[in-house]
């Protein structure tokens, strides 16, 4: 089971259904979290309400150096907005949560917050804080508002003592005036109130904003200098350090001075936390609730990936199957053994290809016992003669006279030709025929060849002749060119009856050089041509020969990366071009 491909295909079929659907879960859990985080960090999601609780949520952040005592508001603002408010560290747990608070249990919390609450870096739209140092007399129509940031206790009673000596210096003038309505100060700015009875003191800056001052110029001054930003100090009408440029104002200026100050008050507010309001209205398939959902629609997801990998896997199989049992049947003998093919797929024409494989094999092997039979029936005629005659000579019936001699002889010739054929074949069979080619005339090697049958020629009454036009480079091994052409030439001679002619033609071409050895015989019937390069193969009963030359002379010019072509007219000749490229 262990090898089987239809196991291995429905496992790896699961194993990628459990991926999928765990990463769908993960991408569900977690995909629509990042957007809403991305859209509300700029409150652009937020309702009104919500709005109004982050603004108040910012301004005690602002206002204290911690969150410890926060409950109480959290608690105030979910009474009033009928929001689940909840306050926790950037990814910890919550430390006010509303719920909590008002006794209504510990919901799951929206996986997103819908704000980082970051009172170094407010975001615009968080509104103005409510003055803190107010004078107010209704009856005087007097209502005016300072907002004076991180008043100390004893600096409140400061405030407050001047506050009341205001109000008394407003009852004894009872005069008419023109005072603005909650003028607000934001920051302890230092604006001089607009009436003689409310003193300059009341929205002077606090210590802790001369401090963070005096600590935003320390820290300003070397970024504004290391941009090459031109500034003086000096103080403001409450006497507070501050930064003038003296050039406009520059985005460089403002990101300096908006860094510092950020750096500055980290001591003095807050800590980041993150606001989540609501309760998650979302499936969580990680959440112990949503567990058992998860693992049913991945168990019905599994099944059913199984059970349509195991059909599919079984179509794939059944052909595969079919053609192991084809090649172990082949193995064992059976040469017949054939793939049924249906269809066009991968599958379909690995069945194709076995069975093309299969007929050349089975032609090969049918090839092979010819050649064994044709190698036996060539060898068995000279060692026949040759046994005769000894024979012969043993018992007393034959001189061992010089032509009995000479005729063994031509015997042993014979058989040592047949040999180096055979030889030379299967060099070429085996990819090992070599050829060392280098740059030779081509009629010179043309004239070797036909010299050396020059005296079979003569025997046999047959003119042979070279005929070159001009001089012909040629690139290739001129032993075996020799050889080539020595075999062209020996198997036309031998087809040319007396009073003929053969004939070797050398000619240059532009990417070529070709020898034509052409003869007068009697030609080849159009039948024949195609198996004239055959092994053993003979058009005609004609005596002497292998029938192995022609197909030596084949693979000696494909060594060399030439064609061997044939062209025969019978009753006229025969004509074998070898065509070699140039280099």
């Amino acid at each position: 089971m262990r090898r089987s491909l239809l196991a291995r295909l429905v496992g790896l079929s699961l194993a990628v259904a459990a991926l999928a659907v765990g990463a769908t879960a993960v991408l569900a859990t977690y995909g629509t979290g990042s957007q809403l985080r991305d859209e509300l960090a700029a409150d652009a999601a937020l309702l009104p309400t919500d709005s109004a609780i982050l603004a108040q949520l910012y301004t005690y952040a602002d206002e204290h150096r911690g969150w410890d005592g926060v409950e109480a508001l959290v608690r105030e603002l979910a009474e009033r907005t009928g929001r689940r408010i909840a306050l926790a560290a950037p990814g910890g747990e919550p430390f006010a949560d509303s719920a909590a608070l008002l006794g209504k249990g510990a919901a799951a919390l929206p996986s997103t917050p819908a704000a980082r609450i970051d009172a170094t870096r407010p975001p615009p739209g968080t509104g103005r804080p409510e003055p803190n140092v107010v004078v107010r007399e209704p009856s005087l129509g007097v209502d005016i508002g300072f907002y004076v940031w991180q008043l100390t206790e004893e600096e409140q009673r400061e405030r407050q003592a001047h506050v009341q000596e205001a109000l008394d210096c407003l009852r004894r003038t009872a005069a008419d005036r023109t005072v603005p309505n909650r003028q607000i100060s934001e920051r302890g700015s230092g604006a001089a109130p607009q009436d003689p009875c409310v003193p300059t003191a009341l929205s002077a800056p606090s210590a802790a904003t001369r401090a963070l001052d005096d600590r935003v110029v320390d820290l300003a001054a070397p970024c504004l200098t290391a941009h090459g930003l031109a500034f003086e100090t000096g103080t403001d009408q409450a006497g507070a350090r501050v930064l003038r440029p003296r050039q406009a104002v520059s985005p460089q200026w403002t990101g300096c001075v908006e860094n510092a100050r950020a750096e500055a008050k980290e001591p003095y507010v807050a800590a980041p936390a993150d606001l989540y309001l609501g309760e998650s209205d979302r499936f969580d398939p990680f959440s112990p609730e949503g567990w058992l959902r998860t693992a049913a629609t991945a168990a019905a997801v599994l099944a059913v990936a199984a059970v349509v990998t195991v059909w599919a896997g079984r179509r794939l199989v059944r052909p595969i199957s079919a053609l192991t049992a084809a090649a172990r049947r082949m193995a064992n003998g059976d040469r017949a053994a054939r793939v049924q093919v249906h269809g066009n797929d991968e599958v379909t024409r690995l069945a194709a290809a076995f069975n093309t494989m299969a007929d050349a094999i089975g032609r090969t092997e049918r090839h092979r016992r010819a050649f064994v039979s044709d190698v036996t029936h060539e060898l068995r005629t000279p060692l026949a003669n040759v046994r005769t005659h000894l024979e012969a000579v043993q018992d007393g019936v034959l001189p061992l006279d010089p032509a009995l001699v000479a005729s063994l002889l031509e015997e042993q010739v014979l058989l040592e030709r047949l040999v180096a054929d055979l030889h030379d074949l299967a060099l070429a069979d085996a990819g090992m025929l070599r050829v060392h080619p280098e740059d030779r005339q081509a009629a010179d090697l043309a004239g070797q060849a036909v010299a050396a049958h020059r005296a079979r020629a003569e025997a046999a009454a047959v003119e042979l002749r070279v005929v070159a036009a001009e001089p012909v480079v040629v690139h290739a091994d001129p032993t075996r060119l020799r050889q080539a052409l020595g075999n062209l030439v020996s198997n036309a001679i031998r087809h040319t009856p007396a009073g003929g002619t053969v004939s070797v033609t050398v000619l240059g071409r532009a990417h070529a050089v070709e020898f034509t050895v052409t003869d007068t015989g009697p030609g080849i019937a159009e039948e024949h041509l195609p198996h004239v390069f055959d092994r053993f193969y003979r058009a005609s009963a004609s005596p002497g020969g292998s029938g192995l030359g022609l197909a030596i002379a084949k693979h000696l010019v494909e060594a060399h990366g030439g064609t061997l072509t044939v062209a025969s007219t019978p009753g006229r000749g025969s004509a074998f071009t070898i065509r070699l490229p140039t280099r």
